[in-house]
């Protein structure tokens, strides 16, 4: 089976998906994480790889930058290949004083001025919610670990925050909705979950912070603040 954007039969593709942004992420989750893993798709350079997580059949398969990018891939995901939970795993910016370079935050849902939803569906609207039974499972693995969530609304944004020409004016729109943080693909996500009536959940690692000004992470600090988030949602797709 193939679609315009996967080549892989359909009995590669597990029915749970974590999905980085980054192809060379998922390389290293499956090489780092997975066992009996195989490499399920490479159009575009997408690479994507399933294997077992403690006997868990899993794919992790990316979706690249913004939210045309994976809607694309979370509806061909969806709709072909019947998967029916995916977990976003990414990066992010806060405007949050409280929420420092490396925290995790879990997304409650997406606030997004997009025509993304208009586009696909002639509906417009500006916010979508998280699965509510994908978040829970997240959070009691949280709980039982004892890693710190954040939990509440975000961004998905199609600039990038730090490139904007006033980076102060675009967290001052949003600071005062108390969002969490600004990412760029979690919207599209939900909206495509939401259309086929499948769950989907976004944890992110904070990298950039309006007020923590520890400097940027290495690229050791940044494997090792990603590695807890990306075994968080390994965990949860055990319960």
């Amino acid at each position: 089976m193939s679609t315009a954007h996967i080549n892989s039969d359909i009995n590669d593709i597990a029915d749970v998906v974590l999905m980085p942004g980054d192809p060379l992420r998922a390389k290293y989750i499956a090489e780092k994480f997975l066992t009996d893993y195989k490499l399920v798709n490479e159009v575009r350079n997408m690479l994507a790889y399933t294997g077992y997580y403690k006997g868990k059949k899993v794919t992790i398969f990316p979706s690249g930058m913004g939210v045309p990018s994976i809607g694309i891939y979370s509806y061909e995901l969806f709709k072909f290949y019947n998967v029916e939970k995916v977990i976003r795993i990414g990066t992010a910016g806060t405007f949050q004083p409280d929420i420092k370079v490396k925290d995790i935050v879990l997304s409650n849902g997406a606030y997004c001025k997009s025509y993304f939803d208009y586009l696909y569906d002639g509906i417009d609207i500006d916010y979508i919610k998280a699965s509510s039974n994908l978040n829970e499972d997240i959070k009691k693995v949280a709980q039982n670990k004892h890693i710190s969530l954040n939990i509440g609304k975000t961004i998905t944004s199609d600039v990038f925050d730090p490139y904007c020409e006033d980076p102060d004016k675009f967290a001052q729109n949003f600071s005062h909705g108390k969002y969490l943080a600004a990412e760029m693909e979690a919207f599209g996500l939900f909206y495509m979950a939401h259309k086929f009536k499948k769950e989907a959940a976004c944890l992110l690692t904070i990298v950039d912070s309006k007020y923590d000004k520890s400097g940027s992470l290495t690229s050791e600090e940044r494997e090792k603040a990603l590695d807890e988030m990306i075994l968080l949602a390994l965990e949860a797709i055990l319960v």
